[in-house]
C-alpha cells in the first residue's frame, strides 16, 4: 500500500512538473485586452469600415483583407511582417491572427507579437481563435476570402 501511495504521489508531481514546463514554454505575450473578438472583426469586414490592418502569420489567409506572411515560427517570414510593418505610422490599428491549433500550442502567434512589441506598435491586437481558424470562424459563417 506504502508502495502505490509513493508511486502515486511520484506520478502527480511529474505531471505537475511537466504541466509548469509545458505553460512555461509558451507563456503568453499578450493580454486579454488585446484579443479582439471573431465577431467584432468580422462586422468591420463586412461593414467594410474601419478595417485594421490584418495580418496572417499562419496556413494560409482565409480573411478578407488579410495579408498573408506566412508561418510565424520561420525567420524569414517574421522578416516579411518587419517590413510590411515598417511602412506604417506605430499607431496604426493592426490585427494577427493564426488559427493553426489552440494557442497554447500555436508556434506562430507569439513571434508575431514580440515583432509589434519590438517595433513599438502601439494599437495591435491578437484575433480570439482559442481553437482553430475553422471552428472559431469558419464554422461560424464569418466572412472567407474568396480563392
Amino acid at each position: 500500500m506504502k508502495q502505490l501511495k509513493t508511486s502515486t504521489l511520484f506520478c502527480v508531481l511529474f505531471i505537475a512538473l511537466f504541466a509548469q514546463k509545458t505553460i512555461a514554454q509558451n507563456p503568453e505575450n499578450w493580454t486579454s485586452k488585446q484579443l479582439i473578438q471573431p465577431a467584432d472583426l468580422a462586422e468591420k469586414i463586412t461593414a467594410n469600415r474601419d478595417l485594421p490592418v490584418i495580418f496572417s502569420v499562419g496556413p494560409g489567409a482565409p480573411i478578407p483583407h488579410s495579408i498573408d506572411i506566412g508561418m510565424g515560427k520561420e525567420k524569414e517570414n517574421m522578416d516579411k511582417l518587419k517590413k510590411e510593418l515598417s511602412g506604417l505610422p506605430k499607431e496604426t490599428k493592426v490585427v494577427v491572427y493564426c488559427g493553426c491549433c489552440p494557442f497554447e500550442h500555436c508556434p506562430n502567434v507569439r513571434p508575431a507579437i514580440d515583432a509589434l512589441k519590438e517595433m513599438k506598435f502601439t494599437n495591435f491586437q491578437l484575433l480570439n481563435l482559442p481553437h482553430n481558424i475553422k471552428t472559431d470562424w469558419i464554422d461560424k459563417g464569418y466572412p472567407t476570402a474568396k480563392g
